[in-house]
């Protein structure tokens, strides 16, 4: 009971294929590869990043120089609490 036969992915499949119809089902696998591939791609990125930066560091601790630091987006004002307009009275 665990586990599907394949008489119930084929009951799956078709299932799917009324729902979306044929036309959509290319098109939504085409977005899901290209999903796919962009997270690949960013999670080799981070990957490349943190192993770039561990041994950077090490390397720039050594020699007595820092790296630059990361420059951040100026800081966004708090909004003050609305006021009341003076023309408008509620009762």
């Amino acid at each position: 009971m665990g586990s599907l036969s394949p008489t119930h992915w084929l009951i799956i499949a078709l299932v799917i294929l009324l729902l979306f119809g044929a036309k959509r089902l290319p098109d939504a696998a085409r977005g899901l590869g290209r999903s796919l591939r962009i997270f690949k791609s960013e999670m080799s990125e981070m990957h490349s990043e943190s192993s770039g930066s561990a041994s950077g560091s090490a390397n720039a601790s050594g020699t007595g120089q820092q790296p630059p630091a990361a420059e951040l987006p100026p800081a966004q004002p708090a909004n003050p609490a609305p006021q009341a307009d003076k023309d408008r009275h509620t009762a």
